[in-house]
């Protein structure tokens, strides 16, 4: 009967990989996920022209109040730049997640850094792709400050698993 298990490292080696494909499907299916939210919020539909009324209606009923026109530009664009932030931070660990499930070294420390590097460069690259395809569409505009903002989010959330895997053994 096979094994679902990958044959050990040949010599010299310090990288191994695990599991079948039930194990990489969880591994990577997040990042798949957070790639297609990420694509689909990057279309027309999704531009600021388009949000800022059900956005603002929200808003006014969850805080019973209406807002002038400046207030809600401001909030309006805090809620985006959120978005943007949040979304690329669970993007980042949904990549951390998938890297660590799959990637494995001889040191657990060499491991950390390696994995949350690649964590941040799937990212980045994930960011950079979405800020282009939106210079393509007619109410939407690419920029790098959204990119900074989106690795940024990815940055502090990578920190925040840093510190919490810090107390913990990082051999599993």
């Amino acid at each position: 009967m096979p094994s679902s298990v990958a044959p050990p490292p040949a010599a010299g080696s310090d990288i191994r990989t695990r599991g079948g494909f039930g194990h990489w499907a969880s591994a990577w299916g997040p990042v798949i996920l957070c790639i297609g939210v990420i694509a689909v919020e990057s279309t027309a539909t999704f531009g600021a022209d388009r949000t800022s009324g059900p956005l603002q209606h929200f808003c006014e009923f969850l805080f019973q109040r209406h807002f002038t026109q400046p207030e809600w530009w401001r909030l309006h664009i805090l809620i985006r730049k959120g978005g943007h932030f949040t979304g690329y931070g669970i993007q980042s660990v949904a990549w951390f997640r998938a890297f660590w499930m799959t990637w494995r070294a001889n040191d657990p420390t060499r491991r950390q850094i390696a994995v949350h590097g690649m964590a941040m460069l799937g990212t980045f690259c994930i960011a950079c792709c979405d800020e282009f395809h939106q210079t393509f569409l007619p109410n939407r505009t690419g920029t790098f400050i959204d990119v900074i903002t989106d690795c940024s989010g990815a940055f502090l959330l990578q920190l925040l698993v840093w510190f919490c895997m810090r107390n913990r053994s990082i051999t599993r």
